[in-house]
């Protein structure tokens, strides 16, 4: 195998979950080149895997709210024109959806994806050459690690390896010292941890000898941070980032305890131990998944701060330990 094309665009969390695929690839076919479609927001997270050769951003999201407008049509052809013009061995749609379908046609080479009854979109799975089973009861990485490895005729063994790394960063607005990012923001409502359980895991997390730092990203997310920092007591509300820059806060982090969202994954894929706390989705299917991460709470099943940080503390004393025995 010389060269594989994977198409997995978006979400975030999407995104991250699909990450150790690449990992299963370069570990089966030394030496395989591995492009990358993505969503042109996620660009900076697929280039931190060393297996990925080139990333190729796609911008949909911003194509569909400008479709008739002057410029995109050519940044379209610029896209498709940076396909590898030798195409590739096999070409593998790991998103499953009718927008993913579309863009894995623009490659060439042997497509594969799921079948009709694994595809979120069952249209999509008219478009491949092959097609494969993956069973809805699998986690998500456990999903496109199985994909992966049925279209590339491998199995799938062992704990699922993220191949990422960030260096920390180092900003004078960052707090001395350890820290814990606390991830309270999402656009899903159901997803909300409430804001004085926030306050009060803050509070425990304090008198554990850390710092507490809340991304935010949208205006509500940050009142929403800013609310939740007064209930701490004493928390930094860092400024708004762009994506590298809050894997690198991550990357930096003595913990990091997060809602239902993309970055909480983030944090678990670059190695930080991390808790995901869950009130309106269930982590039997999108859980945190890594060697030093958990999952609190389920669907109608909001966790109390107190069972969040006996989490989180277990996390943090495992990844402690693991650190003074090697």
């Amino acid at each position: 195998m010389q060269r594989v094309l994977l198409v997995k665009t978006s979400s975030l969390g999407d995104v991250v979950h699909c990450l150790p695929a690449a990992t299963d690839i370069a570990a089966h076919f030394p030496g395989c080149r591995i492009d990358w479609v993505v969503e042109e927001a996620y660009v900076d997270i697929v280039g931190l895997h060393p297996a990925v050769s080139r990333v190729l951003p796609v911008a949909l999201r911003r194509w569909r709210r400008s479709l008739f407008q002057r410029g995109t049509a050519a940044q379209v052809a610029a896209f498709r024109a940076r396909f590898d013009a030798e195409g590739y061995d096999l070409v593998i749609d790991v998103q499953g959806l009718a927008k993913s379908a579309l863009i894995a046609r623009l490659a060439r080479g042997e497509r594969h994806g799921l079948d009709r009854k694994s595809a979120r979109e069952s249209i999509a799975s008219l478009t491949y050459h092959r097609v494969h089973a993956v069973p809805w009861t699998l986690d998500a990485v456990a999903r496109n690690r199985t994909l992966v490895g049925s279209a590339l005729g491998y199995a799938v063994r062992g704990a699922p390896d993220y191949g990422i790394r960030a260096q920390p960063e180092d900003a004078p607005w960052l707090p001395q010292g350890a820290y814990c990012v606390c991830l309270t923001g999402t656009t899903d409502a159901a997803k909300l941890w409430p804001e004085d359980r926030w306050g009060a895991l803050g509070r425990r997390i304090r008198e554990a000898g850390m710092s507490c730092v809340l991304p935010a990203g949208t205006q509500t997310e940050r009142k929403r941070a800013e609310r939740i920092a007064a209930e701490i007591g004493a928390a930094v509300v860092a400024p708004p980032l762009d994506l590298a820059t809050l894997a690198r806060v991550l990357a930096g982090a003595a913990l990091a305890v997060g809602v239902d969202t993309g970055l909480t994954h983030l944090a678990a894929a670059l190695g930080r131990p991390t808790t995901g706390v869950y009130c309106g989705t269930s982590p039997a299917a999108t859980g945190v998944i890594a060697a030093h991460a958990c999952n609190v709470g389920d669907v109608a099943k909001t966790p109390t701060a107190d069972a969040v940080w006996e989490a989180a503390r277990a996390m943090l004393d495992g990844a402690l330990a693991g650190t003074a025995a090697s």
